[in-house]
């Protein structure tokens, strides 16, 4: 038999824990505050501000920054399924290693290639997930160079179209989000060549770990006092400036 109940146990819970949390983080972003849900609202500032900047080098800088990242993601992941691809070449000198182990299942050669291909897989899926987000981001360049200059900030079409930039960067974060994601849990699937039971408990610690750092990290807290900072800020600035057109027209 290739999967023991024990494996079909694991593996079970492994895509239980990835899929359910995906799921989850992405209803739960939209009642609670959180890293993905505090940043859009900046993106929305952002690009609101962006609209009324005549020179924009500084956004140009801060996307090529962002995209130089996701560059090096992308990259970093060629060079792993690379590696991941020779062990297929190498799976009895695998399967000594995972022998010498304490406590490790003993190795199957059919199953321990199923488990190459599924890390060869995560990382695949890691790959498409960056390689969209860079693409996604060039979108975002090209729609920031059409963007026309709107000092007012007061243009109902155009700051719908800012809405419409800060939803373009939304996507990209969240692509690149989903591909760090797939890293996350390739370290889970790594504890499946030891011992299945590992794979349980790192497929649930890495859940622990992703929701603690996107719902209740000290940077998910700053972040959401920034966006109350800016909207108090904004706010007084709108107030200022009604104030402002009713002496001009007094």
């Amino acid at each position: 038999m290739l999967f023991s109940p024990l494996d079909i146990i694991a593996l079970i819970c492994f895509f239980l824990c990835w899929i359910g949390y995906t799921f989850f983080a992405r209803r739960k972003a939209k009642t609670t505050n959180c890293i993905a849900r505090c940043l859009h609202q900046h993106r929305i500032h952002w690009m609101a501000e962006v609209m009324k900047k005549e020179i924009r080098v500084g956004e140009a800088s801060l996307l090529a920054n962002l995209e130089r990242n996701i560059a090096f993601f992308a990259s970093t992941t060629l060079l792993v399924l690379a590696g991941v691809l020779t062990l297929f070449a190498q799976v009895e000198r695998l399967e000594e290693v995972i022998s010498s182990i304490p406590f490790s299942a003993e190795p199957n050669h059919a199953l321990v290639q199923v488990k190459l291909a599924m890390l060869a897989s995560i990382f695949v899926l890691a790959f498409f997930q960056f390689t969209w987000s860079m693409r996604q981001y060039g979108f975002l360049n090209v729609m920031i160079g059409a963007a026309p200059i709107d000092p007012s900030g007061e243009n109902k079409n155009l700051l719908a179209y800012s809405r419409q930039m800060a939803t373009v960067g939304d996507q990209a974060a969240h692509s690149y989000n989903y591909g760090l994601r797939s890293y996350y849990f390739s370290m889970a699937a790594l504890c499946w060549f030891w011992n299945p039971i590992l794979l349980i408990l790192a497929s649930l610690l890495v859940v622990y770990t992703l929701y603690r750092r996107e719902f209740k990290s000290r940077a998910v807290r700053a972040i959401t006092a920034a966006q109350t900072h800016l909207e108090i800020a904004q706010s007084i600035k709108e107030q200022r400036s009604t104030e402002s057109l009713s002496k001009n027209s007094s």
